[in-house]
């Protein structure tokens, strides 16, 4: 199952696919999407570009699950929703493409690929270079991307698992976007 992450922001939103297979991981692409090269006043055009660049994303390496990074409330209210803008671009992507998205924290994206809630940026990207056997250190907004992916295959398939040993979830094909009573696409409730 291909599994694409994307952690969105609006100058660059990382993106990053990997392929799992049973327990295994293998790293499929990464990269970013960028918007630095339009007017920082042009919210429309900035948000058209992480719309059609997610959409391309899917269209090249055909996903079948997403995930996506929660918005985390931080000093700047402007900031917080200029990302939120930027990840409602992403998610409309995703979902007009026909894709389950999940959804979670940053720090349940660190717990999961580095084992430790509050890891940095740099600990993650080593984390993620070691888990998919990559040759070199991703770029830091790749490098979340692929965690979430990772996130997903690892949490989504286990959550998949709780859920139906529950009985009472809807059959969510493996990929975890409906998870259960307690826990539902990486939001506790």
């Amino acid at each position: 199952m291909h599994i694409l992450g994307i952690d969105p922001g609006l100058l660059i939103t990382g993106f990053g696919v990997v392929d799992m297979d049973g327990p295994l991981l293998r790293y499929v692409a990464s990269g970013t999407i960028k918007t630095a090269h339009l007017d920082k006043k042009d919210l429309p055009g900035r948000l058209k570009v992480l719309f059609d660049g997610v959409r391309e994303v899917v269209q090249r390496y055909q996903p079948e699950v997403a995930s996506v990074e929660i918005v985390f409330v931080n000093v700047n209210p402007q900031a917080t929703l200029l990302l939120g803008q930027a990840r409602g671009a992403c998610i409309t992507a995703l979902v007009s493409a026909g894709l389950p998205v999940a959804e979670y924290t940053a720090l349940q994206m660190k717990k999961a690929v580095a084992g430790y809630g509050m890891a940095g940026k740099a600990e993650v990207q080593q984390m993620v270079m070691r888990l998919l056997k990559l040759p070199a250190l991703p770029g830091r907004d790749a490098a979340d991307a692929l965690g979430l992916a990772i996130t997903h295959a690892h949490v989504g398939t286990a959550m998949a698992r709780l859920a139906k040993a529950a009985g009472g979830a809807e059959n969510t094909g493996g990929s975890g976007a409906r998870a259960g009573a307690s826990y539902r696409d990486g939001r506790s409730r």
